[in-house]
């Protein structure tokens, strides 16, 4: 079946008789796309919608099959490669499925990668933490790359100090420029201090934004001039719109 997408999109990419839209476009203008479609896949695993993540998988597949087939045009490799690569990797990280280690689990993963790192001649701790990557993410990753050479807080306490003094540098900023600068150190301390409670800054804050929206939409169901209300009547909507969720969850 993959064959067949693989056609499509050979076709769609002809420079002749293919379409305008899929012809003009490089690895740069799609992978805005990319990181959407991903985003979307993340979004139907969480509400548990089967049929929707059957969709977003193949729109996310297709990405895959749209940046390998602008780079076997352009020489570089061909979804086969991709394929081969991957499966080599999944091969290469689990020796205790596939070798003969006798254990496996986070710490041999972490160690393969490592190694993998080292052999591509990476100079530094940081090196290989994609841009790209969503900003609580990737300020995660780095912090646990810092970690693994020493660099990191030996407890909770002091990420946690480390946010009480980020605040007060905030309310010290006198610029837009400085009170920009001292809230991203803010909350790269309060991711920090996630990593430290165990918690996954991305995925708490994709749950805290969807609570957000199912309360603010219950305000909406309960009062539909809820627009023109005073911000004393909206809190009490609110107040209302969390009780109800509450008295749901119980």
């Amino acid at each position: 079946m993959i064959e067949r997408l693989l056609t499509i999109m050979a076709r769609l990419r002809d420079p002749a008789l293919g379409c305008e839209w899929d012809r003009a476009q490089t690895f740069a203008s799609i992978a805005p796309y990319t990181i959407e479609e991903a985003y979307e896949v993340a979004d139907a695993c969480e509400r548990g919608d089967m049929a929707e993540l059957r969709d977003e998988l193949g729109d996310l597949l297709l990405q895959v099959v749209f940046h390998s087939r602008m780079a076997e045009e352009a020489g570089h490799f061909a979804f086969a490669d991709v394929v081969t690569s991957i499966s080599d990797k999944m091969e290469r990280r689990h020796p205790h499925i596939f070798g003969d280690a006798a254990n496996g689990g986070d710490h041999l993963w972490e160690q393969i990668k490592a190694d993998e790192r080292a052999a591509k001649a990476s100079s530094g701790a940081l090196d290989g933490v994609a841009i790209g990557l969503p900003a609580l993410l990737r300020a995660e990753k780095l912090q646990k790359r810092a970690a693994r050479v020493g660099f990191d807080w030996p407890d909770a306490s002091g990420p946690r100090a480390k946010i009480d003094e980020e605040l007060s540098e905030v309310a010290r900023a006198t610029t837009h420029t400085e009170r920009a600068e001292e809230i991203g150190d803010l909350l790269f301390a309060v991711v920090n201090w996630a990593k430290h409670l165990g918690v996954d800054a991305e995925a708490a804050l994709r749950a805290g934004n969807a609570k957000f929206e199912r309360r603010f939409r219950t305000m909406e169901a309960l009062d539909p001039a809820m627009a023109s209300r005073d911000l004393d009547a909206q809190e009490e909507l609110w107040r209302q719109a969390k009780s109800a969720e509450k008295q749901d969850q119980a």
